[in-house]
């Protein structure tokens, strides 16, 4: 269809997994899954439920006229009582059960809950993909001396590798927090309108009964456990947690693609580029880091809308008020769908990036003389300089070797004039020792095997060895 809006999160960019379990047809089913689980477990306690009629909904649990719900719904103007009706139709032995002591949130709230799971699930399985990814760049770079700043101005040196390793630790943190939310996630559960079980008392006048037909829905769901107390609906704190879990994730992959674009910028690594791919509709010879940019872009629309659930939740009335339901329709999905897309990219990109070492190697060589200044003070006061007077000479060849790197754009001869300077009593090999880039770089290698060893490959042992990424775009 093209004459009417599309949402770009399902038609361009997030994955048929994460689109199918947001989808109308897997939600409305786990409707009816609920609405079967119930009965069964109903009928297991002693109610008037018969097999045939749970027969009956289990052979028409794909059968939804989208169309006829439709029609109900405008007359009822209630979404669940349009899907009860249609289930009914679909299915008349079993209608007159169908929701037996239930409120809409039972299927409605259960439902969104399962959904998130699954999303979730989905999620720490493609985070783990992407940590493998960086896990395998850090320690393959580990080595490898490059430019660090503060400040976004030349600092001591680093590695790539434990530059990639400031990335993966802050994953490694969102994973623990996502895998703390899914492992607490449970179900609303059985608990009426208000979150008292009167209705099913009403059905089973005995409080442990109740309590079994809970556990026993919860079995058939794939749940253990139920939130304690609710309202009509599960708190809505839930959903605030949730969303800030994957905000928060979607935090560390924007300061990840900030770095890459600007070490794009710098010719040091670039993103993988594809051979027919066009940078610029003007610009022929532009390699523009694209899915870094992309990543960033919806990593801003997730983080903003993330704020739907705080407020959601801050602005609840009592039990619950019902402006809530709309908001959660778009802001939920629409979370998960856009993560979903940020972590494809973030595969395809991390398992194609291209590591330039001589532009590195130059990078660094143009900074690196004036940080080696204090090493080379230090080793010409042990040959009996002095102290003050060579740091001037020091101070004076510095300002002017900056001249000719800033002023001229020429390479920086701070070392050449040093060589040059005898106050200093140093040969030119000396002065070259005195250099190397490895010898700046501190325990940066040390610090990426520690980290890979000890934190990141424990959490890695059932990561997707085959996870493989086609983008739509």
């Amino acid at each position: 269809m093209r004459n009417k809006y599309e949402n770009p999160l399902t038609s361009r960019y997030a994955s048929q997994e994460m689109s199918y379990i947001f989808s109308d047809d897997h939600k409305f089913k786990t409707f009816r899954r609920l609405w079967i689980a119930l009965a069964k477990s109903e009928k297991a306690l002693g109610l008037n439920i018969s097999q045939d009629q749970i027969q009956d909904l289990e052979d028409h649990i794909g059968d939804i006229n989208y169309d006829r719900v439709a029609e109900i719904e405008k007359e009822t103007r209630h979404d669940v009582m349009a899907h009860i009706k249609a289930y009914g139709e679909v299915a008349p032995s079993a209608k007159g059960i169908i929701h037996l002591g239930a409120t809409s949130c039972f299927v409605t709230d259960n439902t969104d809950l399962i959904l998130m799971a699954d999303g979730l699930d989905l999620i720490l399985k493609k985070l783990k993909v992407l940590l493998k990814n960086l896990r395998d760049f850090a320690m393959d770079y580990k080595d490898l001396p490059i430019l660090a700043y503060t400040h976004y101005q030349p600092a001591q040196p680093t590695t790539l590798g434990k530059r990639a390793s400031l990335w993966l630790y802050d994953l490694y943190l969102d994973l623990e927090e996502l895998s703390y939310r899914r492992k607490n996630l449970r179900l609303r559960g059985v608990k009426g309108t208000t979150g008292t079980q009167a209705s099913f008392m009403e059905l089973f006048e005995d409080g442990e009964t109740v309590d079994k037909l809970e556990d026993l829905v919860l079995k058939e769901m794939g749940f253990d456990k139920a939130y304690p107390v609710t309202g009509q609906t599960y708190s809505r704190k839930v959903d605030g947690q949730i969303l800030t879990s994957l905000a928060s994730l979607a935090q560390s992959i924007h300061k990840m693609t900030n770095d890459l674009r600007m070490m794009q910028n710098q010719k040091e690594v670039e993103e993988p580029y594809e051979k027919g791919q066009v940078g610029s509709s003007a610009m022929a010879y532009k390699r523009n880091p694209m899915r870094s940019e992309r990543m960033s872009s919806l990593a801003k629309y997730l983080i903003n809308t993330s704020q739907n659930g705080v407020w959601v939740h801050a602005t609840q009335w009592f039990e619950r008020t019902l402006d809530d339901s709309a908001n959660r329709r778009i802001s939920i999905g629409e979370s998960f769908l856009a993560m979903d897309a940020i972590l494809d990219i973030a595969i395809n990109v991390t398992s194609g990036l291209v590591v330039h070492e001589k532009m590195i190697e130059r990078n660094l060589a143009l900074e690196l003389p004036f940080m080696a200044t204090e090493n080379i003070l230090m080793e010409a006061v042990k040959k009996g300089g002095d102290r003050q007077e060579l740091h001037e000479h020091i101070r004076t060849h510095s300002v002017a070797a900056a001249a000719v790197v800033k002023d001229q754009g020429k390479e920086n001869d701070l070392l050449d004039r040093i060589m040059k300077d005898p106050a200093f009593g140093l040969s030119e090999e000396e002065i070259k020792t005195l250099v190397n880039p490895r010898d700046f770089i501190g325990r940066a290698p040390d610090q990426v095997e520690r980290l890979v060893k000890e934190v990141i490959d424990p959490v890695l042992k059932d990561v997707s060895q085959d996870y493989h990424v086609d983008l739509k775009v």
